[in-house]
């Protein structure tokens, strides 16, 4: 099979770069408000493990204090 051979791709055209000033810039403020509304929002539904762990709220008070007490089961 010899006799088959592929056909001849065409040269792909060349590319232009856009100019600067046809390219959006990133940066603007909308964009900017928007992602601190949402970082905002975010941190305020942020919970979990940092509102259930109690070390550092003031259990060192409940150290320093003598909370013995009496049972009613003969103590």
């Amino acid at each position: 099979m010899g006799f088959l051979k592929p056909p001849k791709i065409p040269a792909p055209p060349p590319i232009e770069m856009p100019k600067e000033e046809d390219v959006p810039s990133l940066e603007d403020e909308a964009r900017e408000r928007q992602e601190a509304e949402d970082l905002r929002r975010r941190e305020l539904n942020r919970k979990g493990r940092r509102s259930t762990i109690l070390t550092g709220t003031g259990l060192s008070d409940i150290a320093d204090k003598d909370l013995k007490q009496s049972t009613l089961l003969g103590g």
